[in-house]
């Protein structure tokens, strides 16, 4: 991301401990950058302590200040609380990115359960998890912070392809309108972003493996082209940052008006496959999530 684009006067989020769910990759990563420039200490969480390891060690060598790597499954609520125990032993938090997901294309009829359970276990349970575990240790100690979900524009009109994330992500959008009016009155705020396209390694490989289901066509978009990092972090500050207070329960999109135009979904793009194209896309995604894996226990 070029920081320099980032529009908000330096020392901005000084004073801030936020944390961000999936931040050692991807649009996490980009955030976290963004508030760690801002002055904020940073905490990132994931299944890979090698890469949180190594996000942190950049993002400091290159901006200074404080980040933070947790090893973390948010399916697991034992596991969320021994981190937030962690963070805590040095002061509360102000502010959480929901971030964590999971995704990749599928034929809904050539789902399995566990593949449904892969995904609706992190985006929908575990953002409940993560949400409901600082929340109730911020209402107990009368601290006010704001929390901030990263969601798709699917959350209003479903996603074909994407079943599992389309559930889950419309689910804590509803959480995020629930619990804005419900904990407004303790001083937590509730948003939520609602990103177009913004490239990534890992959305690439399970959401347009081999180049199949690719929407990226920029002729798609009115505004001819795909999404700048530093456009999204500079939203997710303003969401996150002082003088925003006001600011709650809203879902923001940020898609050049793609969802306007086109839906924002995959259907275009993968309705015509066939049962060929589908399997050798099921086994590109199966690689990837193998890779990944191996990664997490070496």
């Amino acid at each position: 991301m070029d920081i320099s684009k980032l529009m908000f006067r330096e020392g901005l989020m000084e004073g801030e401990r936020i944390l961000v769910t999936g931040g050692g990759t991807g649009l996490g990563r980009e955030m976290s950058e963004a508030f760690l420039k801002l002055g904020a200490e940073v905490h990132i969480c994931g299944r890979r302590q090698g890469k949180l390891d190594e996000t942190a060690e950049e993002l400091m060598a290159a901006l200074g200040g404080k980040v933070v790597g947790h090893a973390c499954d948010i399916r697991s609520p034992e596991a969320i609380k021994a981190m937030v125990d962690a963070i805590w032993t040095h002061g509360p938090l102000t502010g959480v990115v929901n971030n964590a997901a999971g995704n990749f294309i599928s034929r809904t009829e050539d789902l399995s359960i566990n593949g449904f359970n892969a995904i609706s276990d992190i985006v929908f349970r575990g953002t409940f998890y993560v949400t409901h575990e600082i929340g109730t240790r911020l209402i107990a100690e009368g601290r006010k912070a704001s929390f901030l979900a990263i969601l798709t524009t699917w959350v209003w009109n479903g996603g074909a392809f994407v079943v599992p994330s389309a559930m889950s992500k419309a689910g804590i959008n509803i959480m995020t309108q629930s619990l804005a009016v419900e904990w407004g009155r303790y001083g937590l705020r509730f948003n939520a972003i609602a990103p177009g396209l913004f490239p990534t390694k890992g959305m690439s490989a399970r959401l347009a493996p081999g180049g199949h289901g690719d929407n990226s066509r920029h002729d798609m978009n009115p505004m001819g082209r795909h999404g700048e990092m530093h456009e999204l972090a500079n939203l997710a500050v303003f969401l996150m940052g002082p003088g925003a207070e006001w600011v709650n329960g809203q879902t923001i999109a940020i898609d050049g008006a793609g969802y306007q135009a086109t839906g924002g979904t995959f259907w275009g793009a993968l309705h015509g496959l066939g049962d060929a194209e589908w399997e050798q896309m099921r086994a590109m995604i199966k690689n990837t999530n193998a890779a990944d894996k191996a990664e997490r226990t070496t």
